[in-house]
């Protein structure tokens, strides 16, 4: 058996265009390590400058390591850290012998899985880690640092106290059956039970939003065929993603791109143009396009300036649309700019930011991000700058626990046995424990660390 088999190694950062790379060990054999390799004791928390020999005694590379004393460490155990010339192959050579010398080759999440199981972070800052590391815009970074530095945990942790004392005082009732519950006590706790599944709510509604962080923003390009989406689109990105011809119906598929606007990540997507009588081949696009319209958290409708008889679309006519779409008169550099310019004949029209541009020259340009800026800032709602936006999982939990909530509400009201409202009370409390961490289901952690990458 090796020596350190519960000592896990990974290279942690990218080598090949890195000045530094570092490899990261973890467990009860990262002491021993750091004297078979660099001949001392290493004093915790300090770097130090060495030679680095294989097992065999040969120099590999001068590094630096770091020696961390568990629980005061990443992962709550002793471990150590190498840093060495980020060229690819050293970094190989040294992850060999970790290998060599009997450490095992970490798996996906693994280091942040021994945080968790150590009680150096709850789930939900785990999955921050992953956030973090995945984040593309402003928000989402400021989101997920929230969330790492425990704000869900202790959001969750205050709920569940107020859900214990509810609990507390129904257990009260079932050990003293002979007392009935007097009218002041019933209406406590309907304002209790009220106030938690209020607040459960409310950290519920950041479902979409947290979505929109982690994801981006669905902003989709929409409009007749050589209105110029595809130019439009490469001008958003700022290189030549999409292939632009003068003949209509060229995207026959979507394309997506994702672009920071202000402090938002956009998925940006160009469609297939909507034409009133497509070619059987462009109809499989177009049907592609409805597709992505359902799903569009923004639309840009693109129109052509030139022509003053442009008009939205009859798959856009929907007062539902009015909310996420912005009109775009494009090419505005083809007519007088004296002029004002089309009017789009639709009933929505008035309804809806219109501005043109030239996706040619990139004039209006400017004006159209901030536009966008502004729009993808409506998704935020009234949440503060304090706001937790929690992931599709916590979601879950969230949802079944106020199902439970309130069906105590509903038995509390009818006067049901206190046995079942505890039953539906204890639900609740399971489900919020499930969200930082609190349950024992080990497949469920293993699936959860695998979608981490190496070496966190």
């Amino acid at each position: 058996m090796p020596r350190f088999h519960d000592t896990i190694a990974a290279l942690a950062t990218p080598t090949g265009t890195s000045a530094i790379a570092l490899l990261r060990t973890s467990g009860p054999g990262a002491v021993k390590l750091a004297q078979e390799i660099f001949g001392e004791n290493p004093p915790p928390r300090l770097s130090r400058h060495s030679d680095y020999h294989d097992h065999g005694g040969g120099l590999v590379d001068d590094v630096l390591f770091t020696f961390f004393a568990g629980p005061n460490s990443y992962t709550g155990e002793d471990s150590l850290e190498i840093s060495c010339h980020g060229n690819p192959f050293i970094a190989q050579k040294i992850l060999e012998d970790l290998i060599a010398r009997g450490c095992r080759l970490a798996e996906p999440g693994e280091f942040t899985k021994r945080a968790f199981l150590n009680g150096r972070m709850d789930l939900s800052q785990a999955e921050a880690v992953m956030d973090l590391i995945s984040a593309r815009s402003e928000r989402a970074l400021a989101a997920a640092n929230r969330q790492l530095r425990g704000s869900l945990g202790k959001h969750m942790g205050a709920l569940t106290d107020r859900l214990l004392n509810v609990v507390a005082r129904v257990e009260a009732y079932i050990d003293f059956p002979e007392e009935d519950l007097p009218p002041e006590d019933q209406s406590l706790l309907d304002r209790e039970l009220a106030g938690i599944a209020a607040d459960t709510s409310r950290l519920l509604a950041t479902s979409h939003y947290g979505q929109l962080l982690r994801d981006g923003i669905k902003t989709v390009i929409v409009g007749p065929p050589n209105v110029g989406k595809s130019s439009l689109l490469n001008r958003l990105v700022g290189r030549e993603r999409a292939l632009v011809s003068p003949e209509p119906g060229t995207t026959r598929d979507f394309i997506e791109e994702r672009i920071l606007v202000g402090s938002h990540c956009l998925r940006i997507i160009d469609t297939a143009g909507l034409n009133p009588r497509p070619a059987p081949l462009e109809k499989l696009g177009m049907n592609k396009t409805l597709e992505c319209i359902a799903e569009a958290d923004l639309l840009l409708v693109v129109l052509d300036g030139s022509d003053p008889t442009a008009v939205i679309p009859a798959a856009l006519v929907s007062e539902d649309l009015t909310e996420k779409c912005i009109i775009i008169f494009n090419k505005n550099d083809l007519y007088d700019k004296r002029l004002a310019p089309p009017i789009a004949s639709s009933d929505v029209s008035g309804k809806i930011t219109t501005l043109d541009i030239s996706a040619q020259t990139g004039a209006g340009l400017s004006e159209l991000i901030d536009v966008i800026a502004r729009s993808a800032d409506r998704f935020k709602g009234d949440f503060d700058h304090e706001f937790i936006a929690i992931n599709t999982r916590h979601s879950g939990a969230l949802e079944n626990a106020l199902s439970q909530l309130k069906d105590a509400s509903e038995k509390l009201a009818k006067g049901e046995a206190f046995e079942l409202l505890a039953s539906d009370l204890r639900g609740a409390l399971a489900y919020f424990g499930e969200i930082v961490g609190k349950f024992d289901n080990e497949a469920m952690l293993d699936r959860l660390f695998a979608t981490f990458c190496i070496g966190k």
